[in-house]
C-alpha cells in the first residue's frame, strides 16, 4: 500500500470514528449539564466541600469560584513539585523553583508546557498524583465555563449561570473519568506500559548504560489526550515508544485529542434548543481544521523528493501523513503532545500548525474552550454583519450591544498582546535568546511559537529553544496565566450580560446563524482577525523562511 493511501485511510478512519461518537457523546453531556439528579460519589463530595449543589451563582461568583480553585491549585500542585524528593517513590527527580513554578501554572491552566524533561524533572507520584489530577481538572474546568456560556445564551431574564463547582464535579465523575478509564485500557491493549517498577539499568548499543524508566503511563496518557492537556510522562512525548507504541495508538490518541471538542458543538445545539446551531459551529471548526491539515500535509510530503517524504524529525512507525495529522490536531486543540518535531517541519508546515494556535485554538479548540472561543467567532461575525447591513446585531434572540461587543473584543486581543509583547521582550533579552538554536527567520519562529503555545494555553513547543531558564520560565508562565484567565472571565461576563437579556422575537430581519452562508462568514472572520493580527510576523518567521 502506498504511503499516501495509508494517510488518506487513515485519516477517513479518523472521521468515521468522530462522526459515530459526535452524537451520542454530544447528547449525553447535554444530559450531564442539564440532569437534576446527583450521582452518589457527587453527594458524598458535595458534603466534604460544603457545597450546595441546588444553589446558583451569578457570573461574579461562578469567576471568583474559577479563580479561586485555580489558585490552590497553583499552589499545591507548586508544593507538590518542590517536596517530590521528600514524598514516595522520589527516585532523585528535581526542579528549580523558577521551573516548579512554569510547571505549576502550566498543569493548572491546562497548557502543559514542559520546561523539564519528563523522566527526570517529576518523580512517578508527581506524574500520578500531581500533573494527573491536574490533567482531570483543568479540562473540567473548561467544559464548566463553556457551558455557562452556553446557559447564558440559552436563558433568558436571569442573573445565575449555574453552580461552578456542581459543573466541574459533574464534568470529572461523569465525562472525563468514564472515558479516559476506558481510554487507558484501550492504549494498554495497544501496548502502552503502565506500571510503578523500578528502573531498569540496561546497556545500549554503544555499550554505554541507560536508565529506562517505567510509570503509570496508560492512565495518564489518556487523559492527556481525552482533556487535550499534552504533558508527556516522557521527554519525547507521544514520539516515544512506552507513551505511542505503533500506528493503532497513534490513531487512538488523535482520536481521543479531538472526540470531546468536536462533540460539544451537538452538545451547544441541544442545550439551546436548536441542533441546527450545532452543525453550523461544527461546520466552522471541521473547515478550519480541514484546511490546516491539507496545508500541513502538502508541505510535509512535498518537502522531499524521497519516497517517504520530509522524515526528519519524524518516527518511522508514523511516516509523513500520521505525524502531520497528529501535529495539525494537537494544535489545532490545546493539546500540545508530539509525536514529531515540529522544528524540523517545513517552513509552510510549521507555519501552518504555529497558525492554528494563532487561530485561537478553535479548529476543533480544547475542552471547553474550543467551544466558547467558536461562540466568541459567531458573536463577533454577527455584530460585523450587523453593522454591514445596519441593524442592530442579534444571536439566538439576545442583543449584541456595547457590553457584550466589549467582552468579544478584549477576548480578541488579549491573547495576540501576549504573543507578539512576550516575543518581542524575549528576542531583547540576551538571556533568552542565547536559549534560541537558530538565527534569522527560524529563530524567530522558535520564539514566536513559544510565546504563542504559552498565550493559547497548547504547550507544544517547535524545540531548538532552552526555556528552562528563570527569564523565560516566568514570562512564558505568566503569558499561560494572564491567557487562560483573562479569557475566561471576559466569557463569564459575557454570559452573565446575555443571561440577563429577555428573548427579542425572530423577524425577517433577522441574521440567521444557523445556515452555512453563516458558516463561511465564521471562517472568513476568524481568518481576517487572525491575518491582520499576525501576518507582518509571519512574514518576518515562516514566510520569510519559505522564500529565502
Amino acid at each position: 500500500m502506498s504511503t499516501g493511501l495509508s494517510g488518506v485511510l487513515t485519516i477517513a478512519t479518523l472521521l468515521l470514528m468522530l462522526a459515530v461518537v459526535h452524537v451520542p457523546l454530544g447528547g449525553y453531556m447535554a444530559r450531564v449539564f442539564t440532569s437534576d439528579r446527583d450521582l452518589g460519589v457527587e453527594k458524598a463530595i458535595y458534603r466534604i466541600c460544603g457545597i450546595n449543589p441546588k444553589s446558583e451563582q451569578r457570573w461574579s461568583t461562578y469567576a471568583l469560584s474559577v479563580a479561586g480553585f485555580s489558585i490552590v491549585s497553583i499552589v499545591v500542585l507548586f508544593a507538590i513539585i518542590q517536596w517530590q524528593s521528600h514524598l514516595p517513590m522520589g527516585r532523585g527527580a528535581a526542579m528549580d523553583t523558577d521551573t516548579a513554578i512554569n510547571t505549576a501554572i502550566s498543569f493548572t491552566t491546562n497548557t502543559n508546557w514542559q520546561s523539564y524533561v519528563g523522566e527526570v524533572g517529576a518523580s512517578p507520584f508527581v506524574q500520578t498524583v500531581g500533573l494527573t489530577v491536574q490533567n482531570f481538572v483543568s479540562a473540567a474546568v473548561g467544559l464548566a465555563v463553556a457551558v455557562a456560556l452556553i446557559r447564558g445564551l440559552a436563558r433568558h431574564a436571569s442573573d445565575t449561570l449555574g453552580n461552578f463547582w456542581v459543573d466541574l464535579t459533574r464534568s470529572v465523575v461523569r465525562i472525563l473519568l468514564p472515558l479516559a478509564a476506558i481510554a487507558a485500557v484501550v492504549l494498554l491493549a495497544g501496548g502502552v506500559i503502565q506500571n510503578l517498577a523500578e528502573p531498569d539499568l540496561i546497556k545500549g548499543l554503544s555499550g554505554t548504560p541507560q536508565t529506562i524508566q517505567g510509570g503509570l503511563v496508560a492512565s495518564q496518557e489518556a487523559i492527556k489526550e481525552l482533556g487535550t492537556n499534552g504533558g508527556g510522562y516522557f521527554n519525547a512525548n507521544s514520539a516515544h515508544p512506552f507513551e505511542n507504541p505503533n500506528a493503532f495508538t497513534n490513531l487512538v490518541e488523535i482520536f481521543l485529542l479531538l472526540v470531546i471538542p468536536f462533540s460539544l458543538p451537538r452538545t451547544y445545539g441541544l442545550l439551546v434548543q436548536d441542533r441546527r446551531q450545532g452543525y453550523a459551529v461544527l461546520g466552522f471548526m471541521a473547515t478550519l481544521w480541514g484546511g490546516m491539515l491539507a496545508v500541513v500535509t502538502w508541505a510535509e510530503v512535498a518537502a522531499s523528493t524521497g519516497p517517504m517524504g520530509a522524515m526528519e524529525g519524524k518516527e518511522v512507525r508514523f511516516g509523513v501523513w500520521s505525524s502531520a495529522l497528529f501535529a495539525n490536531s494537537t494544535t489545532s486543540t490545546s493539546t500540545g503532545a508530539v509525536n514529531s518535531l515540529h522544528e524540523s517541519y517545513s517552513p509552510i508546515g510549521g507555519g501552518g500548525v504555529l497558525l492554528n494556535m494563532m487561530l485561537g485554538e478553535i479548529s476543533p479548540g480544547g475542552v471547553g474552550a474550543g467551544i466558547y472561543g467558536a461562540l466568541t467567532i459567531a458573536i463577533l461575525s454577527v455584530f460585523i454583519a450587523g453593522l454591514m447591513v445596519g441593524r442592530t446585531p442579534e444571536i439566538l434572540g439576545k442583543t449584541i450591544g456595547r457590553k457584550e461587543i466589549t467582552c468579544v473584543a478584549l477576548i480578541t486581543v488579549t491573547t495576540p498582546a501576549l504573543v507578539l509583547l512576550g516575543t518581542g521582550a524575549a528576542l531583547a533579552n540576551k538571556t533568552a535568546k542565547s536559549g534560541m538554536l537558530s538565527g534569522g527567520a527560524h529563530g524567530l519562529s522558535e520564539m514566536l511559537y513559544a510565546f504563542t503555545s504559552a498565550s493559547n494555553n497548547n504547550g507544544s513547543a517547535f524545540a531548538g529553544l532552552t526555556a528552562d531558564q528563570p527569564y523565560l520560565n516566568l514570562t512564558l508562565g505568566a503569558c499561560m496565566l494572564l491567557g487562560r484567565f483573562i479569557p475566561i472571565f471576559l466569557i463569564l461576563a459575557l454570559a452573565g450580560s446575555l443571561a440577563a437579556q429577555r428573548k427579542r422575537p425572530t423577524t425577517d430581519g433577522t441574521m440567521p446563524t444557523h445556515t452555512p452562508l453563516f458558516t463561511g462568514l465564521m471562517v472568513g472572520v476568524a481568518l481576517l482577525v487572525t491575518g491582520l493580527t499576525f501576518l507582518p510576523v509571519l512574514a518576518l518567521g515562516p514566510l520569510a523562511e519559505a522564500l529565502s
